[in-house]
C-alpha cells in the first residue's frame, strides 16, 4: 500500500507563496497520475491540479497562473508551488495518487491565508 505524506502547509499572508510537497513510499514513476485536492471548511473536496505520468498537467480555473504542479520521480515526490495566495485558498490540501486499479490519499496539510 502506497503511503503519501504531505508537508509545507502553514500560515501565509495574502499575496505570499508556499510550496507543498507530497512524498510517496514507492516509486511514483509507476503511478498513472498524481494530484492535489483541497477542502475548505463546509465545502466538498475538489481538484486543485493534477499531473500524469507523462507530465501533462491540469489546473482548476481558480488557480491557473498562480499554482504550478510538478513531480520529481528520482525523489518520489510531487510538489505544488503556490504563488499570489488569496484568503479563498485557505483549505486542507491533500495529495492523491492513482494506479490502474487503486487510488491513495495523504492525510492532508493545512494552508491558511490570512493577514
Amino acid at each position: 500500500q502506497v503511503q503519501l505524506v504531505e508537508s509545507g502547509g502553514g500560515l501565509v499572508q495574502p499575496g505570499g507563496s508556499l510550496r507543498l510537497s507530497c512524498a510517496a513510499s514507492g516509486s511514483i514513476f509507476s503511478f498513472n497520475a498524481m494530484g492535489w485536492y483541497r477542502q475548505a471548511p463546509g465545502k466538498e473536496r475538489g481538484l486543485v491540479a493534477d499531473i500524469t505520468r507523462g507530465g501533462t498537467t491540469n489546473y482548476a480555473d481558480s488557480v491557473k497562473g498562480r499554482f504550478t504542479i510538478s513531480r520529481d520521480n528520482a525523489k518520489n515526490t510531487m510538489y505544488l508551488q503556490m504563488n499570489s495566495l488569496k484568503p479563498e485558498d485557505t483549505a486542507v490540501y491533500y495529495c492523491n495518487a492513482k494506479g490502474s486499479l487503486w487510488s491513495g490519499w495523504g492525510k492532508g496539510t493545512l494552508v491558511t491565508v490570512s493577514s
